[in-house]
């Protein structure tokens, strides 16, 4: 390598040094305080979504997919039902009525 590529790659190398990104967030400030969540409903149906929008274009395999989709959306509704039972944040239809 001769004289002057070495000096061309010192000049860059310091000039990366220079350059002042944007700077860090403070992320120990204070933020204001969030409102009173409002309490989750479970969903009568969980999978009327998935069901809406068709079989899934997968030949030969069509009910037995629809199955297993259906099968997980429940399976994951009743997963956010015990998270929110457990924050004290579930609801019944009676509440929702109410509002």
């Amino acid at each position: 390598m001769s004289e002057q590529q070495g000096q061309d790659q010192q000049r860059r190398r310091r000039g990366r040094r220079r350059s002042h990104g944007p700077r860090p967030a403070d992320l120990w400030r204070p933020t204001p305080a969030l409102d009173k969540p409002e309490p989750i409903i479970p969903a009568k149906d969980p999978a009327a979504v998935l069901r809406s929008l068709g079989t899934p274009p997968l030949q030969g395999h069509g009910a037995l997919v629809d199955y297993y989709l259906a099968t997980v959306v429940e399976r994951a509704a009743g997963v956010a039902a015990a998270l929110a039972a457990t924050a004290d944040l579930l609801g019944s239809p009676e509440d929702e009525e109410e509002q």
